[in-house]
């Protein structure tokens, strides 16, 4: 039998041990913090002493920076700001900076707004890119310079382009508490400008210089065309009412986020009149689902030459998942109503592999595609290779959020700009991060194997820097630090 002694000594080793695992384990863990607050500022130092351009940024770079590749086809002086371009990465600045409370993120993040107000239409919003070049400054209305007449002056809801820019726009206003005059107010003529350009309906176009006539545009629900043309009419399809790449989507949840911010009811009634349309554009039976644009008498309408009027797998999809956002926004279940009917027909639609074509025949339902040299087919034997004309099935995620929504008394807003803290790291986070921090050079690059976007491996060998990875590496050592509880390393100023 052991003597109290011997216990107490056996029970001492046992916390001497506990003790000494305890301490082992703290530093393992302060390491990594450290390790990933330093990658943080270095990843961030070169990003924006090296790569910027007037505080702007493209999608990709060459590992010497001698070359780049942004939207279409700008001058060398020109920064990209459809996603992942300019706003997208002062976006990941600014969730330095609420990760980390580090004023250089800020600075950083404030580069970039900069850049984008410099970049603003007289329109209200952006374009794919703004060009820095004078000579071509002066045949573009943007607001910083000089009016005259026959400028280009295209507000661009296309891919997210505006869109992103006000987002991260309206969250450096809120950053420097709406008391930095040139953001708030440029921030506020993009949404007057936004407000104004959406149709009587509801909807938005693709892309507009001047604002509708509401007479002009009456209000009425879709509907099949008695007959439609099956070769491109090569219409002027920018002013239509477009869900193609998420445009009308993309901006109702920008002015629900407006409505958070700014908490104005003006952007709110905008927003749930976008998602209203949203309701008057579900096509009737035998297909109760979306095209990808509407013309001004509600049918579905050709866009480009492989755009044809039709029903859509891809924006259908996008759509309820809107409609389920949409619910937890407002609350009110006429945006749930839509989504049983929708996922049957969309089930019924699956291709014998098990995925959704992108396009189905007006009525018939049968599957459209093209040929290589752009003429409507039946067949998938001889399609382009740049556009997806098959696109995967998300219906089983739509139909368990649908579920799962129906069983909630009072959903909660999926944009909430509360940052989401986790109570601790996950092994997964953990491991990504790890992950990021390795593959960091020396020089703060994370660099992809080439070539550059649209080249041959010829004319851009080896390596590239891709804003894409920079913004989605930064985003994983923020939520990492942010996870494990980094103490803010400063006080944010107000101008």
């Amino acid at each position: 039998m052991d003597t109290p002694r011997a216990q107490a000594g056996r029970s001492m080793i046992v916390f001497c041990v506990l003790c000494s695992g305890a301490s082992l384990a703290e530093p393992r863990e302060d390491a990594l913090l450290e390790q990933a607050s330093a990658s943080l500022r270095k990843a961030a130092q070169f990003f924006r002493s090296q790569v910027a351009l007037h505080g702007g940024y493209q999608y990709a770079y060459s590992e010497d920076l001698k070359r780049s590749v942004g939207e279409g086809r700008g001058s060398a002086a020109s920064v990209t700001v459809q996603p992942p371009g300019t706003p997208s990465v002062g976006l990941a600045y600014l969730e330095a900076f609420e990760a980390t409370g580090d004023e250089y993120y800020l600075e950083a993040a404030r580069d970039v707004a900069i850049c984008l107000l410099r970049g603003q239409k007289r329109s209200g919003g952006w374009d794919y890119r703004i060009e820095f070049d004078p000579e071509m400054r002066r045949q573009i209305a943007y607001r910083t310079e000089p009016e005259g007449p026959q400028r280009q002056n295209v507000t661009n809801l296309d891919d997210n382009t505006t869109q992103t820019a006000l987002r991260f726009l309206m969250r450096m206003d809120r950053a420097f508490d709406f008391k930095d005059v040139r953001i708030h107010e440029a921030v506020r003529y993009a949404l007057t400008a936004l407000l104004e350009a959406q149709y009587p309906n509801g909807a938005w176009p693709q892309r507009y210089d001047h604002f509708p006539e509401p007479e002009k545009f009456p209000v009425k629900p879709a509907g099949f065309p008695t007959q439609w043309s099956r070769t491109w009419p090569q219409v002027d399809y920018r002013p239509y009412y477009t869900f193609n790449d998420n445009t009308i989507l993309d901006t109702i949840r920008t002015l629900f986020e407006a409505a958070r911010i700014y908490d104005e009811e003006e952007y709110r009634k905008a927003a749930v009149k976008g998602a209203d349309f949203i309701l008057l554009a579900r096509m009737p039976d035998p297909q109760p689902a979306w095209a990808q644009q509407y013309d001004f008498d509600m049918h579905p309408a050709w866009a480009r030459r492989f755009e044809p009027p039709a029903v859509s797998g891809r924006e259908s999809q996008d759509i309820l998942l809107t409609l389920l956002e949409v619910y937890q926004e407002t609350g009110d279940p006429k945006y749930l109503k839509p989504i049983p009917s929708a996922i049957r027909y969309l089930r019924r639609s699956l291709l014998p592999d098990g995925r959704l074509a992108r396009f189905y025949e007006l009525q018939t339902n049968k599957p459209l595609y093209f040929t290589t040299d752009y003429r409507l087919t039946y067949s998938d034997a001889e399609v382009p290779t740049h556009y997806a004309f098959k696109i995967e099935s998300r219906l089983d995620q739509i139909e368990t959020e649908y579920r799962r929504l129906q069983t909630i008394d009072s959903p909660e807003p999926p944009g909430s700009l509360r940052l989401k803290h986790q109570e601790a790291p996950t092994p997964g986070l953990k491991a990504q991060t790890r992950e990021v921090i390795a593959a960091l050079d020396e020089d703060g690059r994370w660099l992809d194997e080439g070539p550059l976007p649209g080249d041959s491996p010829d004319q851009s060998p080896g390596r590239v820097i891709s804003s894409s990875t920079f913004v989605g590496n930064f985003g994983i050592l923020c939520r990492y630090l942010r996870a494990a509880g980094r103490p803010p390393s400063g006080n944010r100023s107000v101008p």
